[in-house]
């Protein structure tokens, strides 16, 4: 029997804001070996809250759980080990929600003797969290109100006197609870999907502090320096891994655009004429300054760019990396970098998701090109392509809930809510905008948004590109089982509290994750067992969904995937069959063992007890 020996400190730290209370909770072992960690810590913490509650709580009310939780292999010497997730029901979607975030923040939570953080209630003013190795206090901050995240990180570590402690906080979109507000730390490390920082903003939680100085619990120091050696030998070795260094997610930009996936013009177009202004030859050659990267990254894929003249000169920031820089953008029509460079800055600043910003504002200039808004629904401002002074007000706009942003900022569903006639145009799925990259040529990444638990969302399953290159002639039912292996092998990395670049990009080898975890916490698992406790996580996430109202309608395809062809690009012309896309996806609930309305059968529930 396999029993815990390193890896966890067994602590689980609960914080209520509103009473001003906090308890050390410890964990069971079969705790820790069902869910690992990370999301998996999250999934469970968020489901028991739930069931409490009897799965009738609001997104932004005081009873939501928002849980902040690192896996057992963050901070350890090892591959990109930076990640941490943040947990809760999500304001954008109302369902299941998490966000992941890299840097530091996450090996300092590790470092305080915690393995998760779950918060509940409302401070009465303004407030910030810091866990201070073990000790815990709630301070009252009422003067970060207004503040963007940069400034307020600053002011905290001021008002601490210490700059080394870890801040994660948010703007003011999280303040104004903006759906799609996020989570900031280390500069510009977002946890940036589903709305996490609307919920510390409703929670008047303006920050999370950490300062650790703990030893980190590893089972055999040996065996993991030596798989360690292994696999950052594999990875400083690879044929890209020089390109990743110097260009990180941007070299993304020319891949899609030459495979006819990145998104332009709001998705109506496949690819992007002027894509050589925006790629990362373009930012290395004539922005970058300098790397950044994540915890014991190798990979080094942030980029620091500068913008030293023009209207923008004076913006710096860590990125755009692919999708910041594809929404704000191609998918807007914008070939100038500066201006890709000054909304993602702000965006960081602001504290928004650069997906759905991109998302909403590129549906907002489709919508009035074709007639469909009005010039009184853009407060009076034409809008159009390209338009990167308009785009960037409208962004401030939204942040502060004025104009046409007190309508964007409530998400795609209170948007077509207000403007049913931009069904056509705005693509999410469940209430999260579709991230960069154009499925309809490779309908396994159709349904992998579809079916990601949070939304539209890439991070789960990404196959679009061994679909166009290697999975043309494939059966619905092997890309359906490909995506099931994707929702499986990537949230793993997101329990284990680790970065999946190593292996999705330079092939790092799936076996040494197995090696990982059994020289840090003593538990020979086989990463098949690995695999299983992820796929049930997956299945945990699915029914706090279905148990909010989600079923197979929900899991459908957007209007424009099943209707719009690509107009440009080499995937020209191609749509979705709507017969193809219900097979595929009753394939896909069949793989997973859930009824034919996508609900997990009761067997499966009985598991979470």
């Amino acid at each position: 029997m396999n029993t815990v020996r390193g890896g966890y400190f067994g602590q689980i730290l609960r914080v209520n804001l509103s009473t001003e209370e906090w308890v050390v909770e410890r964990s069971s072992e079969g705790f820790l070996l069902q869910y690992i960690g990370g999301r998996g810590f999250g999934a469970k913490l968020v489901w028991d809250n739930l069931k409490a509650h009897n799965f009738m709580v609001d997104p932004l009310g005081e009873e939501n759980l928002l849980v902040i939780a690192p896996g057992p292999l963050t901070g350890l010497y090892l591959p990109s080990s930076g990640k941490c997730s943040f947990v809760s029901l999500s304001p954008a979607t109302g369902i299941y929600g998490d966000s992941n975030m890299g840097g530091v923040f996450g090996v300092e939570l590790r470092q305080t003797g915690y393995d998760a953080v779950a918060i509940t209630g409302k401070a009465e003013e303004l407030s910030f969290l810091f866990i201070d190795n073990g000790d815990v206090s709630i301070i009252a901050a009422p003067e970060l109100r207004g503040k963007g995240c940069l400034e307020a990180e600053g002011l905290i570590k001021q008002r601490l006197g210490d700059h080394s402690v870890h801040v994660a906080v948010i703007g003011v979109a999280g303040e104004n609870l903006v759906s799609f507000a996020c989570v900031n730390a280390d500069w510009s490390r977002n946890a940036g999907r589903t709305g996490i920082g609307a919920v510390m903003g409703a929670k008047n939680l303006k920050a999370i502090v950490v300062r650790g100085s703990k030893d980190l619990p590893v089972y055999d120091l040996e065996r993991l320096n030596q798989e360690t050696c292994k696999a950052m030998s594999y990875i400083k070795n690879h044929k890209f891994f020089k390109l990743w260094q110097e260009q990180g997610l941007m070299c993304v930009i020319d891949y899609a655009n030459n495979m006819g996936i990145l998104p332009t013009h709001n998705f109506r177009d496949g690819a992007f004429v002027r894509s050589e202004a925006i790629n990362g030859f373009t930012m290395e050659s004539k922005f970058k300054i300098g790397d950044s990267a994540c915890f014991a990254c190798p990979m080094a894929c942030g980029n620091i760019c500068l913008v030293k003249d023009g209207k923008y000169a004076g913006t710096v920031t860590e990125g755009p990396e692919y999708e910041s820089c594809a929404m704000l953008g191609s998918n807007l029509g914008v070939d100038k970098f500066p201006a890709i460079l000054k909304a993602n800055s702000l965006c960081d600043e602001l504290g928004m998701d650069t997906i759905s910003v991109g998302s909403l504002i590129g549906a907002v200039i489709e919508g009035y090109e074709t007639g469909l808004l009005s010039l009184e629904d853009l407060d009076g401002e034409p809008i159009q392509w390209g338009d990167d002074e308009k785009i960037i007000r409208v962004i401030e706009n939204i942040a502060r809930r004025e104009g046409i942003g007190e309508i964007l900022a409530g998400g795609a569903r209170k948007v077509l809510n207000h403007w049913p006639q931009l069904t056509p145009l705005l693509s999410h799925v469940k209430g999260l905008e579709q991230s960069a990259y154009d499925c309809r040529a490779a309908i396994s990444m159709a349904l992998a948004y579809a079916t990601c638990d949070i939304g539209a969302h890439h991070t789960r399953a990404w196959t679009v590109a061994k679909e166009l290159e290697d999975g043309q002639n494939w059966s619905l039912e092997e890309k359906a089982t490909f995506v099931v292996y994707h929702q499986t092998i990537r949230p793993l990395f997101d329990m284990l509290g680790v970065c999946r670049l190593p292996w999705i990009e330079l092939g790092l080898n799936e076996k040494h994750y197995e090696n990982f975890y059994a020289a840090a916490t003593g538990v020979e698992l086989s990463l098949d067992d690995l695999m299983a406790r992820s796929r049930e996580v997956y299945d945990l996430t699915r029914l706090i969904s279905v148990k909010r109202g989600v079923s197979r309608d929900d899991d459908q395809a957007p209007v424009r995937w099943l209707k719009d062809p690509v107009q440009t690009g080499m995937q020209a012309g191609k749509t979705i069959r709507e017969d193809d896309f219900n097979e595929i996806l009753s394939t896909y609930y069949r793989l997973r063992n859930w009824d034919d309305e996508g609900k997990p059968l009761p067997e499966i529930e009985k598991r979470f007890d």
